[in-house]
């Protein structure tokens, strides 16, 4: 980002104090969004860097939009200035807006204010807060007040491993600039800000899309040029036809969940293959898919004629199930591989390095743990994951709030659908079955791994908006409509 801000201002052409600007612009509209009751009292704490910069244009508009009761503190503890944060302080020094100069934490003996907007360090920061800077953030937090932090919060790395324990700046909201970062993106996030939103500040887009990076967004516009129209005078077989290996003799929602997704995903033609005591449900709840009645004997004869094989949702560890998930994967068919499959893979870590090309394992966190060994970060869990993806040439989608798809190029994608209201049981059965549908209609793993993510996610989101609570049933029934409207924007 620091590269983006640089050519933006070279090629532009644009003085960085006017990017300051447009970003404190960002900014403030993104927060009257929010608070826009300005009779409430607000307290800026300002570095004297390039984000403590951003505070300070912010407080002079924040002045302009009708907030009368502003207070910007200037944390004073260290002697070197940016420039931009120099002409901006001479700005307010011109201004009616109120400053206190705090040199040392003791300088702070209260915090009246309603909010906090916190400017002091930026996304440069790869070292736990220490001496005065973490002084001064323990009392923050220790007011519990309601934070809103500049790009990042103060203390809170932007990449790389996250510390142990975070002693930063805990906020309420972080408003970041043009693009998140990444560690907004993993669980140990939490503890630092509650939730983020990216706003756009004209850095040059043709510049940051041509980066390298190992990790890359998923957004909208990618599932419209993936996702394919049905034509006139295609017929079910060209559809495909998926295979769900899933279900036990009670836990037969599984299989019933994976099912009923491949099946609205748009597979041609779905097949159950489940124990013999489901037939009365399957039939009853899914009269559209056919079913193979699975005993302790069976084996599928012909893997290829299914152009999608999941296996595992609610199957059980036994060894009939293991034996079964060793044929298919000597087979050399590629497999879709979830849930009691995965334990059975974590049993028996042989199998794995025999998985063919672009087979998709859907792991959680602890089934991924399972699989590769124990991690201390979510950060070390996605660089394990990206290694495995590569040297094995298989898809990893590593599943969480936001997943990581690994793929076999050593490229992460990052998912950003979904959200809290799809934490129940049977959410990962819909993945599966979504991720089976799509490759059923000849979707490269890659692409079934991007758009089933991608729609599961955004069916639940809009669900979200009319449901305290969205199950997968739901979910399941939605997928239909979401694609539709994706493919006609």
């Amino acid at each position: 980002m620091r590269s983006a801000d640089q050519f933006t201002i070279a090629n532009k052409p644009i003085a960085s104090i006017d990017l300051m600007e447009k970003a404190a612009r960002a900014f403030v509209q993104s927060f009257l969004r929010d608070e826009f009751d300005t009779s409430k009292s607000v307290a800026i704490f300002c570095g004297k860097g390039n984000n403590g910069g951003d505070g300070l244009a912010i407080a002079h508009l924040l002045l302009a939009n009708g907030y009368q009761n502003i207070k910007v503190y200037i944390i004073n503890v260290s002697n070197k200035q940016s420039d931009d944060f120099a002409i901006n302080l001479q700005r307010m020094d011109e201004s009616r807006c109120k400053k206190v100069v705090i040199n040392q934490p003791s300088d702070l003996k209260s915090l009246k204010a309603d909010l906090v907007i916190d400017a002091i360090l930026g996304s440069g920061l790869n070292k736990t807060l220490t001496g005065d800077y973490e002084e001064l953030v323990q009392f923050i937090n220790k007011q519990h007040k309601k934070v809103y932090a500049v790009d990042v919060p103060t203390g809170f790395f932007a990449e790389g491993k996250l510390p142990e324990v975070y002693n930063g700046i805990k906020a309420y909201k972080t408003i970041s600039f043009q693009r998140p970062k990444i560690n907004f993106f993993f669980p140990e996030s939490a503890v630092a800000t509650e939730k983020f939103e990216v706003v756009e500040i004209d850095l040059d887009e043709g510049f940051i899309q041509k980066q390298d990076a190992d990790f890359q967004l998923i957004e909208e516009s990618d599932i419209q040029n993936i996702l394919r129209p049905r034509k006139l005078f295609s017929h079910k077989g060209t559809y495909g036809h998926g295979l769900i290996i899933a279900g036990n003799t009670d836990t037969m929602g599984a299989a019933l969940l994976s099912s009923m997704a491949c099946l609205h995903t748009g597979a041609g033609l779905t097949t159950a293959c489940i124990p013999q005591s489901g037939l009365t449900a399957l039939n009853t709840s899914l009269p559209e898919v056919m079913a193979l009645p699975r005993d302790e004997y069976t084996r599928i004869e012909d893997p290829k004629k299914y152009q999608a094989i999941a296996i595992g949702p609610g199957l059980g560890t036994d060894p009939e199930n293991e034996k079964l998930l060793e044929s298919l994967i000597l087979a050399k068919q590629p497999l879709i591989i979830d849930a009691d499959a995965l334990n059975i893979l974590g049993e028996r870590r042989d199998l794995i390095d025999k998985l063919s090309p672009n087979a998709i394992l859907t792991p959680h966190m602890k089934e991924f743990d399972r699989l590769f060994g124990e991690h201390e970060s979510w950060w070390d869990r996605v660089q394990s994951a990206r290694e495995n993806a590569k040297k094995l040439k298989i898809v990893i989608v590593l599943k969480n709030q936001y997943t990581f798809i690994c793929l076999p190029t050593g490229k992460i994608l990052i998912n950003p659908t979904g959200n809290p209201a799809m934490a129940q049981g049977g959410m990962g059965d819909i993945l599966t079955g979504i991720i089976a549908g799509f490759v059923a209609q000849q979707y490269t793993a890659t692409d079934a791994a991007i758009l089933a993510c991608y729609i599961h996610g955004k069916a639940g989101d809009e669900l979200a908006h009319e449901h305290f609570v969205v199950t997968a049933s739901q979910v399941a029934k939605r997928i239909s409509r979401e694609i539709k409207i994706l493919i006609s924007r």
